[in-house]
């Protein structure tokens, strides 16, 4: 799509360091030079504000990745554009059935209602839950990699959703100000909420975190 609009040598593109490590490989297989911007805390996609910050003179376009069932603010994105006369693009997710959607919807309600120690994701503009994730505060020292491991020894399967920040890997790595990615990347952790979840396994899920009280003394 870059390469069809034109876009190459010379140009840079917008792009969020907040994983989707293949959309700056994108700017980069097009010819052009990458720039990060940072996220919204509470949508984990492009900030607009951020966005328009780090617009410069070679700046083509604006790249927006949609997160775990939560959509990018694609209208003041593409107001940004407007007013710089950049084309602005999505990456979407692929779209569960309707069913499966509104049975994610229940238990991340269920969820919501029941977890301590832990904040739950903002479910504003129609959150389809595609992923379920929470923060852990770290209360001065990072504890959510300790957290984790303690939620798996009782039995609850969960995982990091973004370990490192694109613009901390080689080959992308940049100098920038990100600090709602960074603080993303070392607080948010996944924690199930698929439909084929049973009533106990969501108990199991609330049991288990709820006992850390999200305030667990890192490994040394």
């Amino acid at each position: 799509m870059l390469r069809a609009a034109g876009v190459g040598v010379g140009d840079e593109v917008i792009v969020p360091a907040f994983g989707n490590v293949e959309v700056a490989e994108a700017a980069a297989k097009a010819g052009a030079a990458f720039a990060f911007a940072d996220i919204d805390p509470m949508t984990y996609c492009l900030d607009a504000d951020a966005v328009e910050a780090v617009v410069t003179p070679r700046t083509a376009a604006i790249v927006a990745v949609h997160r775990f069932g939560r959509s990018a603010d694609m209208m003041r994105l593409r107001e940004v554009g407007q007013r710089h006369g950049l084309l602005v693009l999505e990456q979407g997710e692929s779209e569960a059935p309707y069913d499966e959607i509104a049975q994610r919807r229940a238990r991340a309600a269920y969820l919501d209602a029941r977890l301590r120690g832990v904040r739950t994701p903002d479910g504003g503009d129609g959150h389809t839950y595609q992923q379920y994730v929470v923060r852990v505060p770290g209360n001065g020292r990072p504890d959510r990699d300790a957290f984790a491991r303690a939620v798996r020894a009782r039995g609850v399967e969960c995982r990091v959703p973004v370990k490192t920040p694109v613009h901390r890997m080689a080959g992308f790595r940049r100098d920038v100000c990100l600090p709602e990615t960074e603080r993303a990347a070392d607080e948010t952790l996944v924690l199930p909420v698929d439909a084929s979840l049973t009533k106990r396994e969501m108990q199991r899920i609330v049991s288990a975190c709820n006992a850390l009280g999200g305030l667990v003394q890192p490994a040394f």
